[in-house]
């Protein structure tokens, strides 16, 4: 059972009690690269690497030492829509790990030299995505579906951009975005949940609330495209995809249950079977569901043989016409929702990632649903929605494309 809380300030903080001599914390942001205005891009992930680099009262090896003294790992994402800090330690740490969240949340100082130096480790990790192709085209598909607006614009930055950036610029984005209206502490690990909401009082409560909304552009308007790049790779790389439900939208869950059978992680899925398995075509072959706030999007990607492109491309909209023109029949889909659940049960037991899932979910939905709730929604979806979704979703004049040469 979650325990949940929220300090006068608006920050969220929920736990799951964990029988476990390790623990895992971490503070969620509800802003990311999308949040960027003009002149800001990549500003996001840059802040998510500069801010271990000082702060009032400690110093870049300080910072790294606190929690990697005591046996810990300190940790950072940046996604499109949420920034997080996070660490594993031993239980008795809490305390250490809190205080040290708050201290390089709310007072780096993003030293010019750090600033400087740390502009070329993220070139370098910009420049290092050109070299795989398999990571790259996934962030460009983005761009070409949400052409025009933040949303798809490269969570990195571009090399311009970054060598832009300046000390003003990344403090200015923290007094705009790191309130703590739009934090939530998440945590795992066995600390009485009385202690752990004292703690986060006393590191978090002074912060002053959120002053100004946070104001998102909904993309509005999707045109299909194909577009062909041509770049020196050995393979072909392929994306085809369209946008799909945001986060609030009730089909959702059917969408995750049909991508799964379509091409999840399992190797057992439509399109490893048919394309890998049956014909040899490509290597790797997956199709993704990322929901946001406002809009989601569905995508496939293989890799293949220049001149097996084409017959892959078939191969794969044969598969999605098929949801679309009959429903799965009833011991596939009991079979399908098995599978589902299994993933779901296994995941669970992950803390690290249980307690990164259950914190974005209290910042989106304000709560969160029991694994064994939400396998219950799964046994509830019919054929008829599977199929309902695969029409709307899956439909071949829905599709964009974009092809690496």
């Amino acid at each position: 059972m979650y325990q949940t809380h929220i300090l006068k300030n608006g920050l969220k903080i929920i736990h799951q009690q964990a029988v476990s001599r390790a623990a895992w914390c971490g503070l969620i942001i509800g802003v990311g690269s999308r949040d960027e205005r003009e002149g800001e891009e990549g500003i996001a992930h840059f802040i998510e690497h500069v801010i271990f680099k000082g702060t009032e009262r400690r110093k870049a090896f300080h910072i790294l030492s606190r929690i990697e003294d005591v046996g810990g790992e300190l940790n950072a994402y940046t996604t499109k829509e949420d920034t997080c800090i996070y660490a594993s330690f031993l239980k008795e740490d809490y305390e250490r790990a809190l205080e040290l969240f708050a201290d390089i949340v709310f007072h780096s100082v993003f030293p010019a030299k750090e600033i400087e130096k740390e502009k070329e480790v993220v070139i370098d990790e910009i420049n290092s995505y050109k070299d795989s192709p398999g990571e790259l085209i996934y962030d460009d598909f983005e761009e070409l579906i949400y052409d025009g607006y933040a949303i798809g614009r490269n969570i990195l930055g571009n090399e311009a951009a970054v060598k832009g950036l300046t000390r003003e610029d990344l403090l200015r984005f923290v007094r705009r975005n790191y309130h703590p209206g739009r934090m939530v502490v998440s945590s795992v690990g066995d600390i009485p949940f009385d202690r752990l909401v004292r703690l986060v009082e006393r590191y978090f409560g002074e912060v002053e609330g959120e002053e100004e909304p946070l104001v998102r552009v909904k993309p509005e308007v999707y045109v299909p495209r194909r577009k062909v790049v041509e770049r020196e790779t050995y393979q072909n790389h392929c994306v085809l995809g369209s946008v799909a439900y945001d986060y609030m939208q009730d089909k959702r869950l059917a969408l995750s249950l049909l991508v799964n059978i379509l091409g999840g992680t399992g190797m057992n899925s439509r399109l490893y079977l048919n394309i890998r398995e049956r014909y040899g075509l490509a290597y790797n072959i997956e199709a993704a569901y990322t929901p946001y706030s406002d809009t989601g999007i569905f995508t496939v990607y293989f890799g293949c043989d220049a001149e097996d492109l084409e017959r892959c491309l078939q191969l794969c909209r044969r598969e999605m016409e098929t949801f679309c023109r009959q429903p799965l029949g009833r011991m596939q889909l009991l079979k399908a929702k098995r599978q589902m659940t299994g993933q779901m049960m296994i995941a669970a037991e992950n803390y690290e990632n249980m307690m990164l899932s259950i914190g974005k979910s209290f910042l989106v939905y304000g709560k969160v649903d029991e694994t064994e709730t939400v396998c219950a929604e799964v046994e509830g979806v019919t054929p008829e929605l599977l199929q309902e979704v695969a029409q709307e979703i899956f439909a071949e004049e829905r599709q964009s494309v974009l092809i690496y040469k």
